[in-house]
Formats: structure tokens, sequence, C-alpha cells
């Protein structure tokens, strides 16, 4: 914590600690997961009635989305006041299994009472990916009621982190790391990846809270040196997060906590 006097005026600035979770393995990883989602949108319904998350894809939280679909304290929500985004999308149709949607669709979304006009996918039928982009932010604004001055403030994000420190589709050294005007852009990849379209960093960091899923051996040195490392968000994305970390849970399994 740092204390000093600016223009008369004492000025004190915390600097949080990451919160760090561990748990023992994949199976606890999945459930506990499951646990802050239920808690997450348990207190927002109670509090305003809706709740507002925004997942990720990938390998890391396929179990946990499975749960979703299956445990009892989450297939009791009341889904119709749970309003579903992604974080981030492949640019691909839907049905391919390349698609965050999919995996979502494929797991927990057939299996619980959510209405589908609450289900709101990136879209990727568009030839203009800017246009997918401005459709997208067009229907975060619509959801949430906003101007076009302001923020969208998601009760529940969840991240991932990828082996170069990447996090939704922020990439190292990637414009789209330093875009605040937007609320979604796309991010062109190059060496015949996959284009992507993601929420920018202004909008993780509005979010009530933020939950970074990180499992498997494979990430324990980023890991170490995401958390340990001067804040860099130009090499490591996921420090764009930084400031607000009083408000972020990074939960870890035991491999990917092994070098910490």
């Amino acid at each position: 914590m740092f204390s000093g006097n600016v223009g008369g005026i004492t000025m004190t600035t915390i600097k949080y600690e990451p919160k760090v979770e561990v748990v023992s393995d994949p199976e606890s990883f999945a459930r506990r997961s499951v646990d802050i989602f239920v808690a997450d949108a348990q207190n927002a319904i109670r509090t305003k009635d809706i709740f507002y998350v925004a997942i990720s894809g990938g390998n890391t939280p396929r179990h946990f989305f499975e749960l979703l679909g299956t445990l009892p304290q989450a297939g009791n929500l009341p889904w119709n006041k749970i309003h579903l985004f992604w974080v981030d999308e492949r640019y691909v149709p839907p049905v391919s299994p390349q698609s965050n949607y999919k995996l979502a669709a494929d797991t927990f979304l057939s299996k619980v009472a959510i209405p589908q006009n609450n289900i709101h996918r990136i879209p990727t039928e568009y030839c203009d990916f800017h246009a997918a982009a401005q459709q997208y932010e067009g229907t975060i604004r619509d959801v949430f009621d906003l101007d076009e001055s302001e923020t969208p403030e998601f009760d529940l994000i969840v991240l991932g982190m990828g082996a170069d420190g990447h996090t939704g589709s922020l990439f190292p050294n990637s414009y789209a790391t330093f875009d605040t005007d937007d609320l979604a852009c796309v991010v062109y990849v190059l060496d015949d990846k996959l284009n992507r379209i993601t929420l920018t960093h202004p909008v993780l960091c509005a979010a009530s809270h933020l939950v970074v899923l990180v499992s498997g051996r494979e990430k324990a040195p980023i890991l170490k040196d995401v958390l340990t490392s001067e804040a860099d968000e130009v090499r490591y994305p996921i420090h764009a997060i930084w400031p607000v970390l009083d408000k972020v849970t990074w939960l870890v399994d035991s491999e990917a906590a092994r070098s910490l």
C-alpha cells in the first residue's frame, strides 16, 4: 500500500495480491467452478432479479459445463433470470467443433431451462467481421439497456489463460489489448489460425467478479510467471485485469499450482 500527499489531498493506492484458490484434482476443480457460478447467480438474482454471465471456451471448463447440466444446485437455478454471453469466439459456424458456443450447447445448454432468448452467442454468420462485432456489441447494449457511453457490468465473467498469457482472445502484442473504445472487437490472427471476436479489457475489468480457471501441469510455468512478474499486458494480456485484482478469483488445480 502506498500513501502520499498530492495537492494537499492525502491519497492511498492499494496494491492487491492475486487471490489464488488451489483445488486438488479435476473433479474438485469442476465442482468448485459450479459452486462459484451458482453462488454468484443466487446473489445477483436475490439482489436485482437477474444474472449476467459471460463464459469462455477451451478444454479447461468442459467438465465444469458438464456439471452445470447435471448437478441439482445448478439445475435448480431460475435460468429464466440468467443471461448468458461469451467472452470470445472463433469465427466459425456455431455447429463447428471449434466453436465456444457449441461446447456450451453440447455440455449444458440443452439440459437447463434457459430460454433461447437469454442465450447471446457471438454471431459468426457475417461476411464482414466488424459487422459481427458491432452486432454483438449492440446485443450487449440492448440486453443491459445501455447507452453508447456506458460499459456493461457483468455479475460474473469466467476466463481462462493460455500458455502464452492470453485471456479471451486478447493475445500478446495484439492491438486488441489496447482497444478501450469498443465492447467487442475483431482479432485477426496470422499463421492460418482462426480469426476471432472478443470482449475488450474494459468490459472484463468492469465485471463484479472474474474467475480465471487454470488447470494442467503445462500451465504451471506461465502461471508462476504471470503471478510473480510486473504487470505487462502487452507481454501477458491477462495482466489487463491487474487493476481489479480485488475482484478476481484464480481457481487453480494442483498440477498448475505446482510451481507456486
